[in-house]
């Protein structure tokens, strides 16, 4: 039975990711010509949905797993084991920079699509040490699993060679 997953790490949010998402969607309505008569609707229906988004961000690193909550119409909620964990990534962009923001970006093994993250989280404050914490942890996570898969492994090689000396004692026994 697996002892009961505890919270090492909850991550912060920088609050400029509210401006981040208002000044993405108007570049998005810009980028898209046609939507720019939104613009205005934009501006007024933006700040509440992007608060509750907000509100909703969450993020935890725990003994097994990385969990992550978001969303307001659309919620989310994910959980990803830290032993499937291959590979976290920093992207940052113009828009991103002016804000002081990052992309963390995380991959696992058995990504549904090629090149495509299983999770993207927005504005963590303090970024690297939060990636640093997900690797110790996961290092700390797999190390576990191949010891006792090590352990277990032996046990089993053991046993069958143990099996094919046996096998070839009765041959010789037959062949005399």
């Amino acid at each position: 039975m697996h002892e009961a997953s505890k919270t090492l790490f909850t991550a912060q949010f920088n609050p400029k990711i509210k401006s981040y998402l208002i000044w993405y969607g108007l570049f998005m309505c810009l980028v898209m010509v046609i939507t720019i008569p939104f613009f205005p609707i934009w501006l007024v229906l933006a700040p509440t949905f992007v608060n509750k988004y907000y509100e909703r961000l969450h993020c935890e690193l725990t003994t097994r797993s990385l969990k992550f909550n978001k969303g307001y119409i659309f919620r989310t909620e994910k959980t990803i084991p830290l032993d499937k964990i291959q590979d976290l990534t920093f992207k940052e962009g113009p828009l991103l920079k002016a804000f002081g923001l990052s992309i963390l970006k995380i991959e696992t093994a058995g990504n549904s699509a090629a090149g495509a993250p299983d999770l993207t989280l927005i504005g963590i404050v303090d970024a690297t040490s939060f990636r640093d914490k997900v690797f110790e942890q996961r290092d700390i996570v797999t190390d576990n699993k191949k010891s006792t898969a090590s352990s277990s492994d032996d046990e089993t090689m053991l046993k069958v060679l143990t099996d094919i000396r046996d096998s070839l004692s009765r041959i010789e026994k037959m062949k005399s």
